[in-house]
C-alpha cells in the first residue's frame, strides 16, 4: 500500500496523470466535434422518407409497403430533375396535402379507415443500409407518415437523392443514383456511407458517428 501511495504522490506520476487526463478530455472533445460536423454534412445531403405502420399485424404492415410505394411514385414523378435536397423538400412541402390524399386514397382502398399524420421536419434514424449503402445513425430531414396509431414497424428509403430505387433482389443502389449522392457529399463523407470501402480508419469513423448518437451528444436540429 505504501509503495502506491508513493508512487501516487510522485510528481512525474502527478504529471503524468494530469496530461493523459487533458489528452483525454482534448481527443473527446476533437471526436466528438468531428462526429457533428460529419453527421450535420451527411444529413444535410439526403430527404428521407419515413412510414409508420398502425400495427406490426401482416395486413398493416402490407398496408404500409402500399402506401409507401405510392408516394414514393409520385415523389419521383415531382422530383425526376431536381438537383439538391433543398429543392426536393420545397415540393416535398408544397405538395404535402397531395402526399395526405394519396395516403388516406390508398388506405380506403385497401378496406382500412386509418388516419393519416404527415410532417416535415427532422427526425432521429438508426443506421440504416440501402443496397450497398449505408447512413449513420442520426437526425435527418425526412417526410414522415404515420398510418393509425403508428405503433408498427418502421420503413425509411432516402427519397433524395433517390435510393427508394434500389433493386431490392440484388440489393445494389444504381450508378446513377450513386453518382447524385457524390455530387452532393464531400468525398470523405461519401466514403463513410459507401460500403464499398473497407477502410479500417473509415469504419472506425462510422461506428464514432453511431455512439455519439446513441449517448444523445448528436440531438435533432432546431
Amino acid at each position: 500500500m505504501k509503495k502506491v501511495i508513493n508512487f501516487i504522490k510522485n510528481p512525474k506520476t502527478k504529471m503524468i496523470c494530469i496530461l493523459s487526463i487533458l489528452l483525454f478530455i482534448y481527443t473527446s472533445i476533437c471526436a466528438l466535434s468531428y462526429a457533428q460536423t460529419v453527421s450535420s454534412d451527411i444529413s444535410d445531403s439526403v430527404f428521407r422518407l419515413h412510414v409508420i405502420a398502425n400495427s406490426d399485424s401482416v395486413e398493416d404492415q402490407n398496408l404500409k409497403y402500399k402506401v409507401r410505394d405510392k408516394l414514393i411514385e409520385y415523389m419521383n414523378t415531382l422530383c425526376a430533375n431536381e438537383t439538391s435536397k433543398e429543392e426536393a423538400i420545397k415540393i416535398a412541402e408544397s405538395h404535402k396535402d397531395e402526399f395526405q390524399k394519396i395516403a388516406e386514397t390508398t388506405i380506403k382502398e385497401n378496406g382500412f379507415d386509418y388516419s393519416v399524420k404527415i410532417n416535415i421536419g427532422n427526425f432521429e434514424f438508426p443506421t440504416k443500409t440501402y443496397g450497398d449503402i449505408s447512413f449513420p445513425a442520426g437526425y435527418y430531414d425526412a417526410l414522415r407518415v404515420e398510418i393509425g396509431d403508428a405503433k408498427g414497424q418502421n420503413w425509411w428509403c432516402v427519397m433524395f437523392p433517390p435510393l427508394c430505387f434500389i433493386d431490392v433482389t440484388s440489393g445494389v443502389v444504381p450508378d446513377e443514383s450513386k453518382e447524385e449522392l457524390k455530387e452532393n457529399m464531400s468525398s470523405e463523407d461519401y466514403a463513410l456511407v459507401s460500403e464499398s470501402n473497407d477502410n479500417a480508419g473509415i469504419t472506425f469513423k462510422f461506428k464514432l458517428l453511431e455512439f455519439f448518437t446513441d449517448v444523445g451528444f448528436i440531438t435533432a436540429k432546431k
